[in-house]
């Protein structure tokens, strides 16, 4: 099996920095995930392309070799990609969870551009924008990292809570905060970042760690988990019935920040397409509609 233009792109960056941890940073991912798909380049390509020890990471001659070639490799595509994308009028979207395609429909008709969807799991926060696989993103805020990439709020909503119907505060119409402080939550995965701790309610917690029942990578992860028991979630007002469920109920919750889901594209990325894209999608008044009940899960 041929390497994917991902596994080039993390040997690089790891060929760059020389060290696992600054390079896992530098793509947003987690550092073992990092060096589990470079061990598995390694096997694929049936060469070693590190000596690693303690202290140090360096090249071999084979990684030397692979490290031109796979810079040459990735310059030419970008190159490609952006003449097809320019040509074909197509731009990606990236979108954590696939309960949101129906969402690409109605930022086409606002935009009046064509629309290609690139469902991410929650493990890249960035949803396809740090690895190139989209040229916009629709995400929760906060965006993973503030200096690499520009955004439009599109709509804000409450937070509302998913729990069991035989819960102590299903009963309440709605739910304060404080009363869920203590509680297990479903979360996302560590390589989340800042999205795990928004909706864990970190920002009303005063610097109190959220407990944690169990992790899910997927919209449909989360729903199981809270159906076992293990925890309640978080959720934007308008996902909630994305998660009608046997034994579910949702609740508005009071005492929280709402939460707000925007467009955002890559900071150096200066096409004319993607800042017409943005702007347009203002000016038709998508922001102002009501929420559509498509939105990513989170």
């Amino acid at each position: 099996m041929d390497p994917h233009l991902r596994d080039l792109r993390y040997f690089v960056a790891v060929a760059e920095e020389l060290h696992f941890t600054n390079a896992a940073q530098r793509l947003h991912i987690a550092q073992p995930t990092l060096s589990r798909q470079i061990r598995q380049l390694e096997r694929q390509l049936d060469v070693v392309l590190f000596d690693r020890n303690q202290r140090s990471v360096a090249l071999t001659v084979a990684g030397k070799e692979l490290l031109e070639g796979a810079r040459k490799i990735l310059e030419l595509w970008e190159v490609t990609n952006v003449a097809l994308q320019e040509a074909g009028e197509v731009l990606r979207v990236g979108i954590q969870s696939s309960i949101g395609r129906g969402l690409i429909t109605d930022l086409e008709s606002a935009s009046g551009h064509r629309l290609a969807l690139h469902s991410a799991s929650w493990t890249d926060p960035s949803s396809g924008l740090a690895g190139r696989q989209a040229d916009l993103a629709l995400m929760w805020l906060p965006v993973p990292d503030s200096s690499r990439y520009r955004w439009q709020v599109l709509r804000t909503e409450p937070r509302w809570v998913l729990l069991p119907e035989n819960h102590a505060l299903a009963g309440q119409d709605s739910i304060d905060f404080a009363d869920l402080i203590d509680e297990p939550f479903i979360a996302m995965p560590a390589e989340a970042g800042a999205a795990r701790d928004f909706w864990l309610g970190a920002d009303a917690r005063g610097g109190r760690q959220a407990k944690i029942g169990a992790e899910a990578a997927t919209a449909e992860e989360r729903l199981e988990a809270v159906s076992l028991g293990l925890g309640v979630c978080l959720l934007a007002e308008n996902n909630v019935p994305m998660y009608r469920w046997p034994g579910l109920t949702a609740r508005p919750v009071t005492g929280l920040a709402p939460c707000e889901l925007a467009v955002a594209w890559r900071a150096d990325d200066d096409r004319p397409t993607i800042l017409e894209f943005a702007a347009r999608v203002l000016e038709g008044g998508f922001a102002n509609r009501e929420p559509i009940a498509v939105a990513p899960a989170q």
